[in-house]
């Protein structure tokens, strides 16, 4: 699934809770529609007053008026199939995240790929056995001396799982725990920030099991049935022509030790996660990527979670789960590192290396195994995962269950989400029976159709990056070279120096595109090998893709953009429109306010034309013997503009102020839940370090809410839409020839 939040919103978990409150109700109103059973109307409505009976409700329900439209429409009849989808779609528009979200989930445009998940069991050795249940014994005992302190807790179960992951990696995670300096993992950093005074308390008791425990797992033998299972995977998937394996694990000392053992085999890896900077995580994707026979290609990558953030390997179709993640979601977004659009294998394989005896175990064939996380995408239920994450990490941290009492709460938390997730997940397949049609596949469909456009095509792209060049570098020569889609940009030294010029001019970006283009503009090489098509920039880590991001198409858009209207007579041959003289004008639409966009507007007397009109445009025939409208037909095209801003206009304020609405109310429920919990951890603090540290957390919170704030309410006072009008002209519509 597909979630983009706008960069502008600032939300926390207190107000995430406060706003997913009334969706529930309005998840109640859309399945009555669904049901369409006698009465359904007016079980919506109930739905309805009970989502303005709540917080959110009551604050941002009465700025909306298409809450109360819906409302009383439904009192108005319209029993029919097709009220109830105009009905559907007008609830999913109060969902409290809508204006500030788009949504767009993975079963809404299908699987990319079959999964193919296979259970690899290893069991301990009789000393490794030993040493895990000891620990755990030890573990018990602290618990038992400092019960009830979450940070303690969170510490311990961390400890436990680094056995369950590697018992090789224990000793230096111990270490570091002695000395204050447990890893920590991203998603639960805060639990650890006070655990040291804890430290020196249980170590001075426990010195010396801790120390037992550190010895014996220093001095395990070699003889690891875990980490030889996961090199029999690696070793029979490198022989084979598709030869990558991306492997996963929570902990770094487990990773570290991964890489002995593959460094032991000669084979070549590499290694990333949170403290690998951005430009090297990239530089191992592109050789993790090359073919096998180059020399400086990796067979295997290991990551963490956060080491794969924002990379994808649809090149590679093996995945090895040397550990799991309790978090579903967290499983989802390993997998979806390789099962996504572009995968070049018709199925990926996904290994999970379990060890029986381990909490770590018991979770995964009593919970996870059963929900098919591993099988399938499941990442449209995402509450239903979040309340499985808590379950579990609750369940975890209860060392004083009995492994029966364990295994009998996980087996029922399985059961019961399941049913859910099944429930949930059959309600949607059947929509399609229920009213001839599959509501999200349509929505997908047509949001797809909108977001194409033939300006922004590669072959647009090009025509206008030589038409640049043409003009600012000379015409004397080509210089973009070659038939295919990898082609080759030739440029001497003065051409240079002028895309310099204008690269100056341009509004600068951190992105490595903009420096990596300025350091060749400035180079001695003539030569750069270019594309305008995505898919042979992926095939050709070489290659450079221009996209609408790069700076040679902003500094060619900027160079061309005309600062008058241009006039143009066309002509072009179409059976399905009015045929004739259709004088138009194309306006830009710059909508100001929270939400900024720009678009290109057609204006036409005839509304087949217009709603044709930027379609034509691409592909029309200049035609020099037509005359230009006179000028009283151009005032009446711009009246007509004129309407149509008008309401447009009014449109935007509205919205506009329902989006500053909702995000003040946003805002401010944040801040406060935020300003809460900082007051009752400086409260909390006995480290005078982390008391002053949170203070000024809490100084920089309500700085940044005072800024937000006066950022918000300005752009209550700028919503508008500034009309600039950019060609008039004249179409004729023959017939085919």
């Amino acid at each position: 699934m597909l979630n983009v939040l706008r960069p502008d919103v600032v939300i926390d978990r207190a107000s995430f809770t406060q706003m997913s409150e009334p969706n529930r109700y309005i998840n109640d109103a859309i399945q009555a529609c669904r049901r369409g059973q006698h009465g359904w109307a007016e079980d919506v409505r109930k739905a309805l007053r009970m989502v303005a009976s709540t917080t959110w409700g009551r604050n941002v329900l009465s700025e909306n008026p298409g809450f109360q439209h819906i409302y009383d429409g439904l009192a108005d009849g319209g029993d029919d199939r097709e009220s109830r989808v105009r009905t559907i779609h007008a609830l999913e528009q109060l969902y409290t995240f809508s204006p500030l979200i788009n949504r767009t989930r993975r079963r809404d445009i299908g699987e990319f790929v079959t999964r193919k998940p296979e259970t690899v069991i290893t069991e301990f050795t009789a000393r490794q056995k030993a040493l895990h249940d000891d620990l755990l014994s030890i573990i018990a005992k602290i618990l038992r001396r400092l019960h009830g302190n979450q940070s303690v807790k969170f510490m311990m179960t961390t400890v436990s799982r680094q056995a369950a992951s590697s018992l090789y990696g224990l000793a230096p995670m111990l270490e570091d725990m002695l000395r204050g300096k447990l890893e920590r993992l991203d998603s639960d950093s805060e639990l650890v920030e006070e655990y040291d005074k804890y430290v020196d308390d249980f170590a001075d008791v426990l010195r010396d099991e801790i120390d037992e425990i550190i010895s014996r797992a220093r001095y395990l033998d070699e003889d690891d049935p875990k980490a030889a299972a996961f090199l029999n995977i690696v070793l029979a998937k490198v022989r084979e022509p598709k030869n990558k394996v991306l492997a996963f694990s929570t902990f770094r000392h487990t990773l570290a030790y991964l890489a002995r053992q593959l460094e032991i085999h000669s084979i070549r890896f590499g290694l990333v996660h949170g403290q690998i900077p951005d430009e090297e995580r990239a530089s191992l994707r592109q050789r993790f990527k090359l073919n096998k026979e180059d020399s400086n290609a990796l067979d295997v990558l290991l990551s963490s979670e956060v080491g794969c953030e924002g990379l994808d390997f649809q090149f590679c179709d093996c995945l090895v789960n040397y550990d799991l993640p309790w978090n579903p979601m967290r499983i989802e977004q390993r997998i979806g590192r390789l099962d996504r659009y572009g995968q070049q294998s018709d199925a990926v394989g996904i290994f999970n290396i379990i060890t029986p005896g381990t909490i770590d175990a018991d979770i995964y064939n009593r919970c996870l195994l059963r929900i098919g996380v591993f099988q399938h995408s499941i990442g449209g239920n995402e509450e239903i995962l979040g309340e499985i994450t808590r379950e579990l990490q609750s369940i975890s941290e209860a060392f004083s269950l009995t492994e029966e009492e364990r295994a009998q709460r996980l087996e029922q938390l399985a059961d019961n989400k399941l049913r859910q997730i099944e429930e949930e997940q059959k309600l949607e397949e059947r929509q399609g029976e229920l009213f001839g049609l599959n509501i999200a596949a349509a929505s997908w469909e047509e949001k797809l159709k909108r977001s194409r456009n033939f300006w922004l095509e590669p072959s647009a792209l090009a025509n206008a990056v030589s038409t640049y060049l043409a003009r600012r570098a000379g015409q004397e020569q080509e210089h973009l070279l070659g038939e295919k889609s990898v082609k080759t940009l030739r440029l001497n030294a003065d051409a240079r120096a002028a895309l310099l010029e204008d690269f100056r001019k341009i509004p600068r970006s951190t992105d490595p595109v903009y420096r990596l283009w300025e350091r060749w503009l400035k180079g001695t090489s003539p030569v750069l090998q270019i594309t305008f098509d995505q898919e042979a920039a992926f095939d050709n880590d070489e290659v450079v893709l221009l996209s609408l991001s790069h700076p040679l198409i902003r500094q060619a858009s900027s160079y061309l953009c005309e600062r008058e209207p241009v006039y143009t007579k066309l002509r072009s041959h179409q059976n399905a429109l009015p045929h004739g003289v259709h004088p138009f004008a194309v306006y830009k639409w710059s909508r100001q306010g929270l939400r900024r966009d720009e678009e290109l507007v057609p204006v036409c007397a005839d509304a087949q034309i217009a709603a044709a009109l930027i379609e034509l445009l691409a592909t029309a025939e200049f035609s020099p013997d037509l005359q230009l409208p006179e000028q009283r037909v151009l005032d009446a095209l711009d009246a007509l503009h004129h309407q149509q801003w008008s309401s447009a206009a009014a449109a935007h304020a509205e919205e506009n102020h329902q989006l500053v609405s909702i995000q003040l109310q946003s805002l401010t429920a944040s801040h406060r839940a935020r300003t809460a919990l900082l007051q009752e951890r400086v409260a909390g603090a006995t480290n005078e370090k982390i008391k002053v540290m949170k203070m000024a957390e809490l100084e920089r919170a309500e700085t940044d809410y005072q800024n937000r704030i006066k950022q918000i309410n300005m752009s209550a006072q700028t919503a508008d839409i500034r009309a600039t009008p950019v060609v008039f002209g004249i179409i004729e519509i023959q017939g085919l020839k």
